[in-house]
């Protein structure tokens, strides 16, 4: 009996180093999303260059289209912009901005400093619209289909190596 008390503390702590270890070999920027393979969440919001205008997710309806989550206040959005500016240069799907619990003046001025790589920005002022999108933070940016459904979404800043291996062949793919 006593060879129990000894041997179910030891069992256990295997058990917590299994779980230990599945979880540091997991990437955190692939995060499973539910909205994959399901429809984009229906939005209608402020143009940041023109709040008279609206963007609403119909609009965008028929063609292929990549979402990018992000605020002036994010530096980790700084870091992706340049990227952003060249892949939008490239002009292979329309980028789309959704400017996240931002003041729009300081968004404004954001993108008159660094470049404007969207076809349009819309103005997220709650954050209401990104919860909606499940977004955990800024940047992330997504694929949608013609369809109008959620096809990629990658958490953090994009790099050459998501933009060339994953998001191209994607909207290739999606527009063939």
């Amino acid at each position: 009996m006593k060879r129990w008390h000894y041997l179910a503390p030891l069992g256990a702590f295997v058990v917590l180093l299994g779980f230990l270890g599945v979880g540091l070999s997991l990437n955190p920027r692939e995060v499973p999303s539910p909205l994959i393979g399901k429809p984009a969440p229906d939005f209608t919001l402020p143009r940041l260059d023109d709040a008279k205008q609206a963007l609403s997710r119909q609009d965008l309806a028929g063609k292929v289209w990549v979402l990018n989550v992000w605020a002036s206040w994010c530096v980790p959005c700084r870091e992706e912009h340049p990227l952003l500016v060249e892949f939008a240069r490239q002009r292979v799907v329309p980028l789309y901005g959704l400017n996240y619990k931002d003041k729009p003046g300081d968004a404004i001025a954001w993108l008159g400093r660094y470049g404007n790589p969207y076809t349009a920005t819309v103005s997220d002022l709650q954050g209401k619209v990104g919860i909606d999108w499940g977004v955990y933070g800024v940047p992330e940016t997504f694929v949608i289909d013609k369809q109008g459904v959620v096809r990629f979404k990658h958490i953090g800043p994009l790099t050459p190596q998501v933009l060339r291996e994953r998001i191209l062949p994607l909207v290739k793919e999606l527009n063939a």
